[in-house]
């Protein structure tokens, strides 16, 4: 059997990084043997019962190339310097070299930009005009790639397809029950967390609701999750979840969800829960447009809780989920990034 070397941000404790890499396992079945980087392997080996080498260590990853037939990259917004100039420098220097060592390579469930300097430019349209295969998770991924002259396929984001999980235990919680998944962001300021922090207790004081708060990447938003529960200590409980199948579950028993991570979103909305969005990020506001989300761009939050709070009531009681026929085209049109995987 030939081995897959499969290369994203995993083993650093982000919930949907780590969606996307089982989501990537249970598409990639039992055609190839993987091997992941990552940036904690017993870690990994722990939760997803598979191989795993350190992305930290120049001679591991030689000798994991040098083992493999395939490198498959994602899924999600690797190639983008918002964050730093290392992302497309390390993904785009790991893709360069897998394809130098002849190795077939895949770009997958991409989601690309933003790239706002032009050596990111750069490496983006040299790696992926190189891939064997290319897939994205968004039209507006799909038209950058079209602008260079690389062909992809687009199909939603793979974790609407993930296989979730009941979370034990979760239908003792008080109910009805409401999730929270925010995260540290430059432009979520201490005022604006207040804000929303006094929105919410009056949104659970109106409701009656118990709140969930999920941090999704606890090393960034645990100080936030442990903040909103010293607001609330009576009525919120902090969730912390590593695998992604029972942290997806975690939304079958959640009326409403109030999330930042686009994962959180995509998780609640495939478990048929209404959503509420705060943008801090292209992907999430790119999410919402698709699916007609309500919510708003972090910048451009309300200054007054009283129209916070009734904009979730409004929702609340009279939103709708998706579907369960968007539903099921989202999760169908999902599986496309697998095709590609079946077809190198």
């Amino acid at each position: 059997m030939q081995r897959a070397l499969l290369c994203g941000y995993y083993g650093k404790g982000n919930g949907g990084d780590e969606a996307l890499l089982a989501t990537l396992l249970q598409m990639l079945g039992d055609r190839y043997q993987p091997l992941v980087l990552s940036g904690n392997p017993q870690a990994t080996e722990k939760l997803h019962q598979v191989e795993s080498s350190d992305r930290n260590s120049a001679l591991s990853i030689i000798k994991s190339l040098k083992r493999s037939e395939l490198f498959i990259w994602g899924g999600g917004s690797l190639m983008q310097d918002s964050t730093s100039l290392r992302n497309p420098i390390y993904y785009g220097g790991l893709m360069g070299l897998a394809q130098k060592m002849g190795l077939k390579t895949v770009a997958w469930a991409q989601g690309i930009g933003p790239l706002d300097q032009p050596l990111s430019q750069w490496i983006a349209r040299k790696t992926l005009q190189n891939c064997d295969r290319v897939s994205v998770r968004d039209d507006y991924s799909a038209q950058q790639l079209k602008n260079w002259g690389i062909k992809s396929q687009v199909a939603p984001d793979p974790v609407w397809a993930l296989n979730s999980k009941p979370l034990p235990h979760l239908w003792d919680l008080p109910a009805p029950r409401i999730a929270v998944t925010w995260r540290s962001h430059r432009q979520l300021t201490p005022s604006r967390l207040d804000l929303l922090i006094q929105a919410l207790k009056s949104f659970q004081k109106a409701t009656d609701a118990y709140i969930l708060i999920v941090p999704f990447q606890p090393s960034q938003d645990q100080a936030i999750a442990q903040q909103i529960h010293n607001a609330l200590p009576q009525k919120s409980e902090i969730i912390r979840e590593s695998d992604p199948r029972l942290l997806k579950g975690i939304f079958r028993g959640v009326d409403m969800a109030i999330a930042m991570r686009l994962h959180g979103l995509i998780m609640a909305a495939a478990e048929g829960c209404r959503c509420w969005a705060i943008s801090y990020d292209p992907k999430v506001s790119y999410l919402m447009q698709e699916l007609g989300m309500p919510g708003w761009e972090l910048a451009d939050l309300p200054e007054d809780p009283n129209l916070i709070c009734q904009a979730w009531l409004e929702h609340y009681l009279n939103g709708e989920p998706l579907s369960n026929d968007s539903l099921l085209s989202l999760s169908d049109r999902a599986g496309l990034h697998q095709q590609i995987l079946q077809n190198i």
